[in-house]
């Protein structure tokens, strides 16, 4: 993502020139270097840019399939619907940092590494908003709502329902039906003890959840499972899963038997996800193109000003971005936790 930076006039103090196209080419050079690493939004969002006050995702059913037609015969007409609305509003985030005047007037040839030091920082603030409040949001898709750095962000689907949720609406009218993407039951462990089997076993029933899913028209989606998301503290978790989709034969038997798993799953971890139970998310990447499942929209990226402040003196840089992020779609993930009982508002595996 781009950086907008603005030059403002009257700096006459001669060390703040000499500091302000070297602290650019840092702010820019360090942009470069965050886009190239990638990170949670990238990976597990969909990134459009925008140029409205927010955006709205529009669901529609599909066509059904050609109906056979007697000779000479017209063709059934069809119609596409709209059946839900989801509206992703843009918040506005700011941050600044200041170069005090008597560090610029003392520190001399000290105060450019210092100001290097904060420029690098600033922006890996920003890059670091955007992957955080979208691990937030994730995160939290249990619930209807969540606060992020004083933002107040909608956790909802298009159904009003929070993004992981056992009664999810398809459909409209007469043609309606319910779906979960909310599980329990065993995932990693066999009793007490971790389990690469019991893991293997639960992957397999959690794609196949997620390949059922239903379009508007009660009709199967089908989309394959490919991206496993694991919270940042649960080791033991995170190891099985590791194990299982990384070993090109089935663990656990002494028989050669085909990994059905290998190849086939790209594993994230969220390091700020901290769950006090195991728990995976699995989620289809096509589906959450195809869906508009989740969504980060950049409607001004991060616009970079500074000035002098007349009444200390003072080097002051300030930063300013809008962006919005929200779900398009429930579809595309689903949430599964690790217990023998039930978790509220999850169903049975």
């Amino acid at each position: 993502m781009s950086i907008i930076y603005s030059e403002n006039s009257g700096l006459n103090n001669a060390a703040i020139g000499k500091l302000e196209t070297p602290l650019k080419m840092i702010i820019e050079h360090e942009s470069d270097l965050q886009t190239k690493r990638g990170g949670i939004c990238d990976w597990l969002f969909n990134v459009e840019r925008s140029s409205r006050f927010g955006e709205t995702v529009v669901g529609q059913n599909e066509f059904g399939v050609f109906a056979a037609t007697e000779e000479g015969a017209g063709a059934e007409n069809d119609e596409i619907r709209e059946t839900y609305r989801k509206f992703i509003e843009h918040i506005q985030f700011m941050k600044e940092f200041t170069i005090t005047a008597q560090m610029m007037e003392d520190a001399n040839y000290g105060v450019a590494a210092d100001a290097k030091r904060r420029a690098e920082n600033f922006t890996r603030a920003y890059y670091k908003t955007m992957h955080k409040i979208c691990e937030y949001a994730l995160a939290n898709g249990t619930k209807e709502s969540g606060v992020f750095a004083r933002a107040s962000l909608d956790l909802t689907a298009p159904d009003g329902l929070p993004l992981f949720h056992t009664a999810h609406k398809w459909g409209g009218g007469e043609n309606t039906g319910e779906q979960s993407n909310y599980f329990y039951g065993s995932i990693f462990k066999s009793g007490e003890e971790y389990s690469t089997a019991a893991f293997e076993k639960a992957l397999n029933e959690l794609a196949s959840k997620l390949r059922n899913m239903k379009d508007e028209n009660g009709e199967i989606l089908g989309y394959t499972a490919d991206t496993i998301i694991l919270p940042g503290n649960r080791p033991a978790a995170e190891a099985i899963a590791k194990k299982v989709c990384g070993s090109e034969g089935a663990l656990g038997n002494g028989y050669n038997d085909i990994n059905l798993q290998y190849g086939n799953w790209n594993i994230v971890v969220m390091p700020d996800w901290q769950t006090e139970d195991d728990r995976l998310m699995i989620m289809s990447s096509e589906a959450n193109k195809n869906l508009c499942g989740n969504m980060f929209f950049n409607r001004v990226p991060l616009t970079v000003s500074n000035w002098v402040d007349n009444h200390t003196g003072n080097y002051i840089w300030n930063g300013r971005c809008r962006f919005g992020v929200g779900f398009g779609s429930y579809k595309h993930i689903l949430l599964a936790v690790d217990s023998a009982t039930e978790v509220e508002n999850s169903t049975a595996l």
